[in-house]
């Protein structure tokens, strides 16, 4: 009886250890094969092309990127200080940007201010963020916007809150737009851990 429970015993100690060391070992192969993605922010284009609203509005829009991408462990969010066009954008200028920063992925925004009334132009507090992400080859890969008014009725809130919000929206969608074509074009494992998508509900 007693050497029965010496073996019961040291049956138990070895299938511990085993199990610990395969854990441990599997633990590594997924730190070994988690991927890390640097992506290129450049500053927003701003409409209507008026000076005074640039400086806030790059405040705001990557005040809330650094809210947003502050958790993902995957991705790092590297600023450009630099203008590209959104509609038009600088293909030649974002792979060498991305080239020379080491990054796989650069996204060129742009937040458009609504006009009130006539004449003069005139801001409300509500805007569309817009985005497009590229891949370090230049290639356009999704985009996205995000309307606030038309989103969330919303007439009151400063026009940094919009921002924020617009941002958020619009990397929520971006996200989702990814994932969407990913499905088709890329194993489900890979499926993209650019955006802290985690974050986002889709419902």
């Amino acid at each position: 009886m007693k050497n029965l429970y010496l073996f019961g015993t040291r049956f138990a100690v070895l299938l511990l250890l085993t199990t610990y060391c395969a854990v441990s070992a599997q633990n590594a192969l997924l730190n070994k094969d988690e991927k890390s993605y640097q992506i290129l922010y450049f500053n927003p284009e701003v409409f209507p092309n008026i000076d005074e609203i640039k400086e806030p509005t790059y405040t705001a829009f990557f005040s809330a990127l650094s809210d947003q991408l502050s958790t993902s462990k995957n991705s790092k969010l590297l600023r450009v200080d630099y203008d590209i066009p959104f509609d038009e954008p600088e293909v030649a200028s974002i792979i060498e940007f991305c080239k020379n920063n080491n990054a796989q992925y650069a996204v060129v925004p742009k937040v458009k201010y609504f006009k009130v009334g006539f004449g003069k132009y005139v801001f409300s507090n509500q805007v569309v963020v817009s985005m497009k992400i590229y891949n370090a080859a230049g290639e356009l890969m999704a985009e996205s916007s995000y309307d606030t008014y038309r989103k969330n009725g919303r007439l009151l809130g400063s026009a940094e809150n919009s921002i924020k919000i617009g941002t958020n929206g619009a990397l929520r969608n971006l996200s989702k737009n990814l994932r969407k074509q990913n499905r088709s074009t890329m194993n489900a494992s890979t499926e993209f851990e650019i955006f802290p998508s985690e974050q986002f509900s889709f419902n």
